[in-house]
């Protein structure tokens, strides 16, 4: 008898507890299983702390603009499972998951029996489904994003056709070492032999680690500032960002991206300059109009996302201090005589006190500390020092959403921040709640 699509993925869930394991051999004894895919499958390999996924979704969308059929790799999910594996933006179909669950059930539980490659974890089984997915439905090329670090990472099978690193910041450091020198470490060892990668903007001294490393692999550098670069002009008057690109082809004036922040502009800049190289490789040519057109057709869910206008809601899943300094930065542009009201949350691995005192630090804030329910989402015990006048405690946040709706004016902003998978939560909740519909 057939799996249903909710046990399937309870079987890959049930891969969870082996938690992130780095090291290659687990996933490597998988992908021999079933005839290496990471050898057949062309591919983009983007690593970095923070803008990976808005980086894969703008050259996703450019490279749509080609007629190019282009797999994506991502996590976490926002709404549905089976975005994290998709083609031209859509998810992988039940049928499948279920087909390919049933297959590699039977593969693990082998696999399992062998000391070297037992445990393999959640990531791992995604990693090796979403390649062997992407060779069987033979896509043009297939742009995959790092889960953790990348020199270990289980996606680092991969033979790419080119690899980026959008920002190095301080996440995971319990994994990836306690300095960014370290983490460019972990995150270089995307870098191959001969292949070129792509920079954003990264401090000097973790670019210095990404240099050496990319020198010794013999890897051509594209440097963010140095070899292509965004000029920022100004906000988008309907949402969003304009800027100019300068790049080996030129100017292109006036780029648009539907998400709002400085950062999506540098994102979006490394999503062309990686565009621009994968097209001269494949002597693909294209219009500015192609990039143009792209851009504005990205959507990135809950990555500063307005679901709804009055009152105004805004979904960002910053979940790491490196990001949540970007977004106090964007509110002080955007929102400087709103009164904001933020929703916190996040997992109790993080650098919690840091990102709330970023918080605190925004001009005309309320803030709210809640949790959620996840297995490893804060205790609320452990955010009580901050309570005051502007600072409050909520035990369940559709309490905290339910009193800032009523508190709120119309000229009020209403902010939910913290861990994706949080935000998400507050987010279906909305949605259902019909908030979208004066979109």
């Amino acid at each position: 008898m057939s799996l249903t699509i909710e046990e399937a993925i309870e079987w890959i869930h049930s891969r969870l507890p082996f938690g992130s394991r780095p090291g290659l051999e687990r996933v490597e004894a998988l992908l021999k299983k079933v005839g290496h895919p990471e050898t057949k499958v062309p591919t983009i390999h983007i690593a970095g702390t923070n803008g990976k996924g808005s980086t894969v979704t703008y050259l996703r969308c450019m490279l749509e603009e080609l007629g190019l059929k282009v797999g994506t790799f991502t996590s976490p999910y926002i709404e549905h499972f089976n975005e994290r594996i998709a083609i031209n933006g859509q998810g992988i179909s039940d049928g499948y998951i279920i087909q390919y669950v049933e297959k590699y059930q039977q593969l693990i539980e082998e696999m399992d029996q062998t000391p070297s490659s037992a445990g393999i974890t959640e990531f791992e089984t995604l990693t090796a489904m979403a390649l062997e997915y992407f060779l069987d439905e033979q896509v043009d090329i297939a742009i995959v994003e790092v889960g953790l670090g990348g020199l270990l990472d289980s996606t680092n099978v991969v033979k790419p056709m080119l690899t980026a690193i959008t920002t190095i910041g301080k996440d995971h450091t319990e994994i990836l070492g306690d300095t960014l020198e370290k983490i460019a470490f972990q995150k270089a060892g995307i870098i191959k032999e001969s292949i070129p990668v792509v920079t954003g903007n990264i401090e000097a001294a973790a670019f210095a680690v990404i240099d050496e490393i990319a020198s010794k692999q013999h890897s051509k550098v594209y440097r963010y500032e140095k070899d292509y670069k965004a000029e920022y002009l100004h906000p988008d008057k309907n949402w969003g960002e304009t800027f100019n690109f300068y790049g080996e082809a030129g100017k292109i004036s006036k780029v648009k991206v539907p998400l709002l922040g400085r950062h999506q502009v540098e994102n979006a800049a490394v999503s062309i300059e990686l565009f621009y190289l994968y097209c001269e490789m494949r002597k693909i040519n294209f219009t500015d109009r192609d990039v143009c057109q792209g851009l504005a057709k990205a959507q990135w869910p809950a990555r500063m996302e307005k679901i709804s206008d009055e009152p105004l809601i805004i979904l960002d899943g910053a979940h790491n201090d490196h990001a949540m300094r970007r977004l106090a930065e964007n509110l002080k542009k955007e929102f400087p005589n709103r009164e904001i009201h933020i929703l916190f949350s996040a997992l109790a691995s993080k650098n919690i006190d840091q990102m709330i005192t970023i918080l605190r630090g925004v001009p005309n804030v309320h803030l709210y500390l809640t949790t959620f329910d996840y297995p490893r989402a804060i205790e609320l015990t452990k955010m009580e020092h901050f309570e005051d006048d502007k600072t409050e405690i909520v035990s369940l946040w559709q309490f905290g959403l339910g009193e800032i709706l009523e508190k709120m004016s119309a000229d009020d902003l209403m902010l939910v921040t913290g861990s994706l998978y949080f935000v998400s939560q507050v987010r279906e909740l909305l949605m259902n709640l019909g908030s979208g519909e004066g979109n």
